[in-house]
């Protein structure tokens, strides 16, 4: 399954190292990472990663596979 997440804000160097399973692309105040989730307990994995680190998830979606 492909996920992605926009939060807000920029994430530094160290940020984004939490998280080397996913490409990170910035966007105007926010930051956009995506990639392959390999299951639920990954997904909510990542979640509560983005949460102990203080981010702020603005959306979430499941990509179209292909």
């Amino acid at each position: 399954m492909q996920y992605e997440f926009r939060v807000t804000g920029h994430l530094s160097a160290a940020l984004a190292a939490a998280f080397p399973e996913l490409e990170k692309t910035p966007a105007p105040e926010q930051a956009l990472l995506f990639g392959q989730v390999t299951d639920e307990a990954h997904l909510y994995g990542l979640l509560l990663r983005f949460q102990d680190l203080g981010l702020q998830i603005i959306e979430m979606r499941r990509l179209p596979e292909g």
